[in-house]
């Protein structure tokens, strides 16, 4: 199975508290904090996009990545070294502009496992998850903004889900069954599609049980892109599993 990434789960500290110097329930303040994630997490992606594309069209950089893998050891390395530092760390993560270039090696590193991961699939399977990713990406989005359900109080649910789909992920290497390959795939895309609803409702603050401040721009950023390169990674094996 894929390598996961929780951060949400990893320090609550994050969460929006009544005592903080900022007050998140002003409407400027958020709208401006929303703005920014989002501006963020669209650079992110784009890097991302770009990145796997030169392994996916570029037969020689593939070659040459599997002909260097200590580059993969280096990218996953670094992006759990950085992962930790921009979660535990809440002095790093708030401190301009050390918290934007760590978040965006932490991109360039996590766009170099995506795109060494697509590169063994079929480009037309690529093209189809991507294709599904962005339609689901937007439906949840717009859910999450108008709904009035609260899903910032399921967060212990979806910590405790995933520590399911890991132990799941395990048996579908122990046992090679292509129905559990599947129902793998399905679970962990609708994990991360619970987290991509809860992690965008963080940032929605107002009548929400939980949100995480405005000063979090960047763990937020976070949140949202891990749901996202999650989602689609979980839906690429789905889509690939389905037609074989």
């Amino acid at each position: 199975p894929q390598i996961m990434f929780y951060p949400h789960q990893q320090n609550q500290a994050y969460w929006y508290n009544t005592e903080e110097p900022i007050s998140f329930s002003d409407v400027k303040i958020r709208h401006a904090f929303i703005q920014k994630v989002y501006s963020i997490v669209s650079l992110q992606l784009l890097i991302t996009v770009t990145i796997t594309a030169l392994f996916v069209f570029l037969e020689p950089v593939k070659i040459s990545f599997y002909s260097n893998i200590w580059i993969l050891w280096i990218a996953l390395g670094g992006t759990l070294v950085i992962l930790i530092v921009l979660v535990c760390c809440e002095s790093v993560s708030r401190k301009f502009p050390i918290n934007i270039i760590l978040l965006m090696i932490f991109t360039v590193f996590e766009s170099i496992l995506i795109g060494a991961i697509s590169a063994v699939f079929n480009i037309n399977t690529i093209f189809i998850a991507l294709g599904i990713t962005s339609v689901v990406v937007i439906a949840l989005t717009i859910f999450a903004f108008q709904t009035k359900i609260d899903f910032t109080g399921f967060g212990v649910y979806l910590f405790v889900f995933g520590i399911v789909l890991c132990a799941f992920g395990i048996v579908t290497l122990i046992y090679r069954s292509q129905i559990l390959n599947i129902l793998y795939a399905a679970s962990g895309a609708g994990l991360f599609s619970f987290y991509l609803i809860f992690d965008t409702q963080l940032m929605l603050g107002g009548h929400h049980k939980n949100s995480i401040s405005p000063e979090d721009y960047v763990f937020g950023a976070l949140n949202i892109y891990v749901d996202i390169i999650n989602l689609f990674l979980f839906i690429l094996r789905l889509v690939s599993a389905i037609e074989e």
